[in-house]
């Protein structure tokens, strides 16, 4: 895709005024459109089938599905669209985790027209962009931010791959552990985070930030 080429986007916002800030952003750009939009995980996936869209705009905090695992399930949905990926915080935790998902860049909600334009157009020509403020020590789940809430890395790590969707068994092929392994290190993260099931776990490991 050349820089004079038209991107379609599609935007993923449980925020209606979120959703009309990006349309505004984009009506700066005559080589943006805006093609549609989405309030939640499960409409993006069926939105994303019905247009054409060239990059999706994806909030990291949607209400009901998980960001990793949403990734994964819109690759597989719309394989060629590039997944721009876009939070309010600077300081989320598992950027890294949602670029191996799938996703081709994030950026930040305070992020000025002319630079949203540029990311937006860079990402649509294959071009990973992903703010500087979310790199270095912000780029995945701090030793210290595991030790606050008391995972070991290896029982986050089953825990991510969890959030991607992958199955205990596929979990255990991936890191190379037992079955029962990866079990009792899911069922050790859900007591630390006070959860009831691993799909409790994975939501407020998202709200922690740690997804």
């Amino acid at each position: 895709m050349s820089d004079h080429s038209n991107v379609r986007v599609l935007v993923v916002d449980d925020h209606p005024v979120i959703r009309g800030g990006v349309e505004l952003l984009a009506a700066e750009d005559p080589a943006i459109t805006v093609v549609g939009g989405a309030s939640t995980g499960h409409e993006a996936i069926k939105v994303a089938q019905e247009v054409a869209a060239d990059v999706i705009l994806l909030d990291l905090r949607l209400p009901d599905v998980p960001a990793p695992e949403l990734v994964t399930q819109l690759r597989r949905v719309a394989p060629r669209v590039k997944i721009l990926l876009f939070t309010a915080f600077a300081d989320h935790g598992a950027i890294d985790v949602l670029i191996e998902a799938g996703a081709d860049g994030c950026l930040v909600k305070d992020i000025t027209g002319g630079d949203f334009a540029t990311a937006v157009r860079r990402v649509a020509r294959g071009v990973r962009v992903v703010d500087p403020r979310l790199t270095g020590r912000h780029a995945s789940a701090t030793p210290e931010l595991l030790f606050r809430v008391g995972l070991t890395k290896r029982e986050y790590e089953v825990l991510r791959l969890a959030a991607m969707g992958h199955s205990n068994p596929e979990i255990a092929d991936r890191l190379a552990l037992a079955r029962n392994t990866v079990k009792t290190y899911l069922q050790t993260a859900m007591q630390k985070l006070n959860a009831r099931n691993r799909v409790e776990a994975i939501a407020k490991a998202h709200e922690l930030r740690l997804l």
